[in-house]
């Protein structure tokens, strides 16, 4: 067992309790994905069957690094554990058992974008407000009632349900949930949402398959599992109630995605489906400094729903967290992008080693105005990703069709790109007599001369030609091969490279790096199944964060702190720590909603390994309003005595409540009276913040390329200092300055931006 060795004596506890029901609370960076690794070795080492375990996580990347881990322990046999996300296990097992529950064995996943096109079209059949009828706000609606293991029948019949659609006057809400329902079956489609609520549905149903999957997966283990939501943790109920090895791992302090539907009642009541609960608690951070961990402890420590541990670190202890006030978010981004040239210059540091988190995607336009200026690499994740892009689509769309012509969304994509002469009229023509034959649209379009005109006919006779010659082609020959044919034949790939325009370059090159994906799909050793139709299942499962490709680039991280979760960085900013936008406006009227919004910002905090800055403004532009803005409250409750804040009037003396020993009065302010509009601090407020140096007027950056020490500078912010210290050769000559008001700081005067007093 000398995997074993590496192991602390939490962790190795969690390791070696193979029986029975666990819970395993991970705080940030406790090596979590460690235990999980080798507690599944152990596992297997001990004797169990890798067929018997079934490993839960969140993403495909978790899997994929967890199964490389497992490896290395116990060689191939990793191959045969049974572990991914909910949605590609339970997707797999579906593939075996559809026909149970009346889909075909080859159905197809529909992505957002396919469930809000089809919603875009009932609303159209229907006649319907599509401003009232927000697609958006449909498929929510649908998403949220799937999860919550609503049926579309159950929604009509629920007086409460209906009573609140009818209150906002959207009283066709439930008959558009249930022409969903029936067009996603007829189309011979499952949604994201539905690969779990069918599965609830296979399993209460089916009392032999439920079964069936009860005696194989012996042992089962859940990742993130305060992220899960009611469907989720009721196949898990499932699954385990005959054996109950059941473990499950997580941290109730990163609980984040109720806005998804995830449930923290389910970490937090576990033991109250399992009385004979074993718990272990990882409670040592091994990724950040002593102070961050001080830091995110104190803010947590707010929360009153929890799971009580006590997070400590052995690491350095490290710089205190800089807080730092800006007059406005153009000038925070400003702060940033200096401080991360400066950090680089100084260091060495690689911008991969710096990520900007804020709490909305709309802040990042003053730190990319800011990077941009300095030259700064910089990538926003959460952006569209690979296969989203439009080319990709279309291409995809012919693949879906190949293997379930039924597919409504694909062939509405595709079955006029590239242009083939079936116009809108023709689509709408083959629709109507689809509903009004009550068969699907592909019957329709096979039997085209029935329903349509000569002309028209001719041309979707062809369509439904071609794709079944793809069909064909699809039984004998390998993905890569049948993906270059239809690419090729459906005439796709011609029309980008008829497109000499610098996008249609672009689309071309996307269509030939997917073509280069799906080849090395092909070559794979480590799976059995290489068919087209396998590939496809894939992409319709993976996240952004699966399918990055440039994720190593040397360029700083900017995303909002939902997507930074799993993530770790050197240097982390955490920017826009106001009220009214962090916590979040919308979360002030409940202690939960606001618990959440605490726990956002710990996961924040712990993002950072090395060094954690945290900035607001006292003015931003809202709605193109500049609006007054007060520290957020969460500021107040970080423990002084790990905090430099990089503004004027530090000294105890001034009466800086930091440097109390008590806790600031930012905030003297209701928790959960009603949000009023952001207004100019209150005189309380504002007597409490120190006040920022005000630059000379006519304030203007000398030349510093004769700096020489002794001179008495002003800088626009940290006022005015002397010069103590001059090293390094030009551009990159750094100074050592003392300033009256804040003490000693190192700049480099490239950026520095200081007026030469005499």
């Amino acid at each position: 067992m000398d995997y074993l060795q590496g192991l602390n004596p939490s962790q190795q506890e969690a390791v070696l309790q193979t029986e029975g029901p666990v819970m395993i609370v991970a705080g940030a960076g406790s090596g979590k994905t460690r235990v999980i690794t080798y507690r599944v070795a152990h596992l297997i080492r001990s004797g169990v069957d890798p067929f018997n375990i079934l490993v839960l996580t969140f993403t495909n990347k978790a899997a994929k690094e967890m199964r490389e881990r497992i490896t290395k322990v116990v060689g191939m046999e990793a191959k045969n554990i049974w572990m991914g996300t909910f949605h590609s296990v339970f997707a797999k097992i579906l593939r075996v058992e559809a026909t149970k529950i009346g889909y075909p064995s080859n159905f197809t996943i529909y992505d957002t974008d396919d469930s809000k096109s089809l919603i875009r079209t009932i609303l159209k059949e229907q006649q319907l407000d599509d401003k009232l009828y927000n697609a958006n706000f449909v498929y929510n609606r649908i998403s949220s009632s799937k999860n919550n293991l609503v049926s579309a029948a159950e929604y009509q019949q629920n007086e409460q349900i209906q009573a609140e659609d009818f209150s906002t006057g959207r009283g066709k809400l439930g008959e558009i949930y249930q022409i969903y329902t029936q067009r996603c079956f007829k189309a011979g489609a499952m949604d994201f949402d539905d690969l779990l609520f069918k599965t609830n549905v296979l399993l209460r149903e089916h009392a032999d398959v439920l079964y069936k999957y009860q005696n194989k997966f012996k042992y089962l283990m859940v990742d993130e599992y305060q992220d899960t939501n009611f469907s989720q943790y009721l196949i898990v109920k499932r699954l385990a109630a005959i054996n109950e090895n059941l473990c499950v791992v997580g941290d109730d302090a990163q609980s984040i995605y109720a806005f998804r539907g995830a449930n923290i009642q389910n970490i937090l009541n576990f033991e109250k489906d399992y009385p004979d609960l074993k718990v272990f608690k990882l409670e040592q951070n091994y990724r950040s400094t002593q102070n961050i961990v001080n830091v995110a402890n104190s803010i947590i420590a707010n929360n009153k729903n929890q799971l009580k541990k006590n997070v400590f670190s052995e690491n350095e202890l490290g710089d205190k967290i800089k807080i730092s006030r800006a007059f406005s978010d153009n000038e925070e981004g400003k702060i940033v992008a200096e401080a991360i040239a400066q950090e680089r210059a100084l260091k060495g540091s690689r911008f991969l080693d710096f990520a900007i988190l804020y709490r909305t995607n709309a802040q990042s336009r003053a730190m990319e105005e800011a990077l941009r200026k300095l030259n700064v690499p910089y990538k926003i994740y959460g952006g569209l990703s690979f296969y989203q892009r439009k080319e990709i689509k279309d291409l995809i769309a012919y693949f879906r069709l190949t293997f379930n012509p039924n597919d409504e969304e694909a062939i509405k994509r595709v079955i006029n790109y590239p242009r083939r002469g079936i116009g809108d009229t023709t689509i709408e023509r083959i629709m109507i007599a689809a509903d009004q034959n009550n068969i699907t649209i592909w019957e329709t379009i096979c039997d085209a001369p029935k329903y349509l005109d000569s002309r028209s006919s001719t041309a979707v006779a062809n369509f439904a030609t071609m794709i079944q010659s793809f069909q064909v082609m699809a039984k004998s020959h390998s993905a890569y091969d049948t993906a270059l044919h239809i690419a090729k034949h459906s005439t796709l790939l011609k029309d980008l490279y008829d497109d000499k325009s610098v996008e249609g370059l672009s689309r071309y090159e996307n269509i030939q790096e997917l073509l280069n994906g799906i080849k090395e799909f092909s070559e794979r050793e480590d799976i059995e199944e290489k068919g087209l139709d396998i590939f496809m299942q894939d992409v319709a499962l993976l996240t952004n964060d699966d399918n990055d490709k440039n994720k190593d680039a040397d360029t700083v991280s900017l995303m909002t702190i939902h997507s930074a979760k799993g993530l770790e960085f050197d240097n982390v900013f955490v920017v826009g720590l106001e009220e009214n936008l962090f916590p979040s406006q919308m979360s002030l009227n409940s202690r939960n909603d606001l618990e959440e919004e605490r726990r956002l910002f710990y996961v924040a905090i712990t993002r950072a390994g090395k060094k954690l800055s945290i900035s607001y403004a006292t003015s931003r532009y809202r709605w193109g309003t500049l609006t007054s803005c007060e520290p957020s409250r969460f500021l107040d409750e970080i423990d002084a005595k790990y905090l430099e804040l990089d503004f004027k009037q530090q000294q105890k003396a001034a009466g800086n409540p930091f440097f109390d020993d008590e806790r600031s009065a930012w905030q003297q302010k209701e928790t959960f009276t009603k949000p009023k509009p952001a207004a100019a601090p209150s005189p309380k407020t504002t007597s409490i913040l120190p006040k920022a140096h005000i630059p000379t007027e006519g304030f203007a950056p000398s030349d510093t390329s004769n700096m020489q020490v002794g001179m008495e500078v002003e800088h626009e912010r940290f006022g005015f200092g002397k010069v103590l210290n001059l090293e390094g050769n030009k551009p990159d000559i750094k100074a050592t300055i003392f300033f009256k008001e804040l003490g000693q700081k190192q700049l480099l005067l490239k950026f520095a931006k200081l007026r030469i007093v005499t």
